[in-house]
């Protein structure tokens, strides 16, 4: 069994949640991170980092070591992956990036490593398909050439209080002595603790369920802004009102898309299909959210005239961070011009050419010209648009025209006649 004298660790996968994850594990042990992305490496040597997750400070003192070729990990003893675990267009789990990163792995393993999974999967996924994968490509056998762990992430994009630091970390490991070491190799590195899960398949399970609550809850308020939306009853007003009582669960209303929450319920449905039960519950709640833009939509639509001229505020997926994966702004954008609007984006936090490259959308640059739109939509309530005086939002729109806030960013405001407000 490997001792911690001798760990050296290869992180494969330098985004949102490897890269932080490194820098942890970096200021305890050995530590190597490899990202199939060239451009990303580049970046990382030169002390920037795109996902605006940690500062180029950090970066240059840090002792982490990036690799651009996998060759160099061959050293390496201990494995994590934190690559992406997206859907495909008919929702289905795309586990392309897992089983790429296990040959890379597998490339480069030697008897006695450990490689732990920090995507998010269902139940059996690390060990039914990534350990074949990397016996396949290594020549080992799984349970006695290496072994596998899985410490599921719980990162939090531009959430700067909960850290992975500061987050308890899950573990489990094929046998004893892997989950002991990754108890002490986590437990080491992140001050909030570590839970160990008696087995890969409940960690996997633990992970998964996480979001696809989330999205369940906010489905339920979804639906029932859809349904005060007819009765004409405000719903920011209700909830503040149902808040009063100590165990109302506080979720609010909106677009629902990232990499996580948008996703992970359908590799839980999927597990479930899988297993024989058919995932009721899961999939009306993803159900639900998916519609919400269209809803949204619909109705800003039986406001306008054809032909109007649109402002949108925010691209990302949600408030104060640059992440545009799964974006459902984007899916609202595509609706509006669908239906004959003339749509504008403006986001400051979004990078222009991944908004470019992600969606072919073009970004506004300057804020302070954009005036006279027929309507203005509060999509993301970046810091940067509640800080909006409601004069500059009244310059931005009409005098007849709509401010639709999804986010209830400027709930407080008081917009005169005939300008009409509305929100979620």
């Amino acid at each position: 069994m490997i001792v911690i004298s001798d760990l050296r660790i290869a992180i494969l996968g330098l985004g949102y949640v490897g890269l932080p994850l490194g820098l942890a594990l970096s200021r305890h042990f050995r530590v190597f991170g490899y990202d199939s992305n060239p451009i990303r490496l580049r970046e990382l040597r030169q002390n920037v980092d795109s996902t605006s997750e940690t500062s180029s400070y950090t970066l240059e003192h840090s002792k982490i070591t990036f690799l651009e070729d996998i060759k160099d990990a061959q050293d390496c003893n201990v494995f994590i992956v934190t690559v992406p675990t997206p859907i495909d267009s008919n929702n289905i789990p795309d586990l392309s990036a897992l089983c790429a990163a296990c040959r890379d792995i597998g490339s480069v393993l030697s008897s006695g490593d450990i490689v732990v999974f920090e995507s998010t999967v269902y139940p059996g996924v690390t060990e039914n398909i990534c350990g074949p994968e990397l016996e396949s490509s290594s020549g080992l056998q799984c349970g006695s050439g290496f072994f596998l762990g899985y410490s599921p992430e719980r990162i939090n994009p531009g959430d700067r209080s909960h850290t992975v630091e500061t987050v308890c970390k899950v573990v489990a490991g094929q046998t004893k002595g892997v989950t002991e070491l990754l108890e002490r190799i986590y437990g080491t590195a992140l001050s909030a603790g570590v839970h160990v899960a008696p087995n890969i398949r409940t960690a996997e399970a633990a992970k998964v369920i996480e979001n696809a609550q989330r999205d369940v809850n906010i489905a339920f308020i979804n639906e029932v802004a859809m349904i005060f939306k007819n009765m004409d009853i405000d719903t920011g007003d209700v909830l503040a009102a149902a808040r009063t009582k100590w165990n109302f669960l506080d979720f609010e209303p909106g677009l629902v898309g990232g990499h996580c929450i948008g996703v992970d319920p359908y590799y839980l449905a999927f597990g479930a299909q899988q297993a024989g039960h058919e995932p009721d519950v899961i999939l009306a709640g993803r159900r639900i959210n998916d519609a919400v833009a269209s809803f949204v939509v619909d109705q800003i639509a039986n406001m306008l005239r054809p032909s109007s001229r649109i402002l949108v505020l925010g691209l990302t997926f949600k408030e104060n961070v640059s992440d545009l994966r799964n974006s459902k702004v984007a899916e609202l954008v595509t609706l509006l011009t669908q239906k004959g609007f003339q749509v504008s984006i403006h986001d400051p936090r979004a990078a222009r050419l991944q908004a470019k490259a992600f969606y072919g959308i073009d970004l506004a640059e300057d804020l302070d010209e954009s005036y006279s739109f027929d309507a203005v939509i509060g999509a993301v309530g970046h810091k940067e648009y509640r800080a909006l005086d409601s004069s500059k939002l009244l310059r931005m729109v009409k005098n007849d025209g709509v401010i639709a806030d999804l986010k209830g960013i400027w709930r407080a405001y008081d917009f005169p006649p005939p300008i009409r407000y509305w929100r979620l």
